[in-house]
């Protein structure tokens, strides 16, 4: 039987990187929104993957993060140790 679960799209993808570098850097959702310039909700949703977000919008939250927006669509980014993806002390 051939496996029929479809891949992640890149936008939950990018939720889910965004959602998990938040946390290792012990970011609050509302303290990311305003680095970034975005409200909380529309982050939140961003997070979920319910929100379709612009290349803009995905530039500054990469950037608010202190990441590459490559980096954030990667799949595997999720799978990698937590210290690969901290901040320097």
């Amino acid at each position: 039987m051939k496996n029929t679960e479809t891949p992640p799209s890149a936008r939950v993808i990018f939720g889910q990187n965004v959602r998990r570098v938040r946390r290792l850097k012990e970011m609050s959702q509302e303290e990311l929104a305003f680095r970034a310039d975005i409200s909380r909700t529309y982050l939140s949703e961003v997070e979920r993957g319910d929100r379709n977000i612009s290349v803009d919008n995905m530039e500054a939250l990469a950037q608010a993060l202190e990441m590459e927006l490559p980096d954030l669509l990667r799949q595997t980014l999720l799978s990698l140790p937590s210290e690969e993806v901290r901040s320097p002390d």
